[in-house]
């Protein structure tokens, strides 16, 4: 059983499932969407996920829906009926143990912003560098 939710814990999520598909979306309108370069999904079937606690549903494209909390604002989850059909993708980060699921692709590269192919060769810290 994995479980998640969002960062103030209003919305609790139980997937009875491991999920088959997980990457990481470069689009555009995931970046806007989250303010973040990079989004975790995994796509399970609508009825192995339980979900405690209300979202709130933002009409991100024709056929994309976004939910996510109306307290804290977390993006959790994101429905398509035109690609995903009976199918709920969960924003993978909002797993309360993220390490979990190995990561196997990256997908929407061609919208990638050019630093993020690199990101490798940046020095790194375990927390915050001293200014």
């Amino acid at each position: 059983m994995l479980t998640g939710g969002c960062h103030c814990g209003a919305v609790r999520y139980q997937i009875s499932v491991t999920p088959d598909r997980h990457g990481l979306c470069h689009c555009m309108d995931c970046r806007k969407a989250s303010g973040a370069p990079v989004v975790g999904w995994m796509l399970v079937p609508n009825d192995t996920v339980t979900i405690a606690g209300e979202t709130r549903e933002y009409a991100s494209s024709e056929h994309g829906r976004r939910h996510f909390c109306p307290t804290c604002g977390t993006g959790l989850f994101y429905t398509n009926a035109q690609i995903f059909a009976g199918q709920l993708d969960i924003q993978s980060a909002t797993l309360d143990d993220p390490n979990y699921l190995p990561l196997p692709v990256q997908v929407q590269v061609a919208d990638r912003i050019s630093w993020m192919s690199d990101l490798a060769s940046l020095p790194t810290f375990d927390r915050y560098p001293e200014v």
